[in-house]
């Protein structure tokens, strides 16, 4: 497993590179078949160490991030969380087939973040945009992915239409899945499941005036 370690606002010391090594690897020797690379960002801020550590494994990525008063503890809090998430899926992970075969390519999908204005009929600010690739999966796969990343929605594509759906986390635990196609749906669990949303009722008919 290759790992990319990279230190922010502090100095690398070999303890610490060991450190993230070791643990690492006894997660992806007790959860994955097999981890591809690693990438590791460790910083200060405010008196705080942040650890902020990415799996990939096959066409998943896992996701820990955690902050202490101590980068040691920070490391093994990361490490943590990333064991709890593989942990749910071990089995899920360890005999993954994709539901599909995802012979079609990423779709590059930009998106872009305003400030809040302050004043009411003032235009909201771009603070700033970029692109990603919405990787073709199905809700399942979607779902688990998010969950692995320990995201709040997760954008990917349909793997037969190249449509772009968005997933996302509910209030009440369960998930729901917004389609580009307009439908809106509720997911009940990791299964996938969706419960089609009901048709839209059509508006009053208006009165011509008197």
């Amino acid at each position: 497993m290759q790992v990319n370690i990279t230190f922010r606002n502090m100095f690398a010391t070999d303890a610490l590179r060991n450190h993230v090594q070791e643990r690492l690897a006894k997660v992806a020797d007790k959860y994955l078949d097999k981890v591809t690379e690693a990438h590791v960002t460790l910083s200060l801020e405010r008196y705080l160490h942040h650890a902020d550590i990415n799996l990939q494994s096959g066409q998943f990525h896992v996701r820990g991030k955690e902050k202490s008063e101590d980068m040691y503890a920070s490391i093994d809090l990361a490490c943590d969380k990333i064991e709890r998430q593989l942990k749910k899926y071990k089995d899920r992970l360890k005999n993954h087939r994709p539901a599909h075969v995802h012979a079609r390519e990423p779709v590059r999908v930009r998106y872009e973040i305003f400030a809040a204005s302050p004043l009411d009929g003032l235009p909201a600010e771009l603070m700033r945009s970029d692109e990603f690739l919405a990787k073709p999966m199905s809700v399942e796969e979607a779902i688990m992915q998010m969950d692995l990343m320990n995201n709040e929605f997760l954008v990917f594509t349909r793997p037969e239409s190249r449509d772009v759906s968005v997933v996302y986390r509910r209030k009440d635990g369960n998930y729901g899945v917004i389609d580009s196609g307009s439908s809106l749906a509720a997911v009940s669990g990791a299964r996938g499941a969706r419960v089609p949303t009901p048709p839209p009722v059509p508006p009053e008919p208006r009165t011509a005036a008197k």
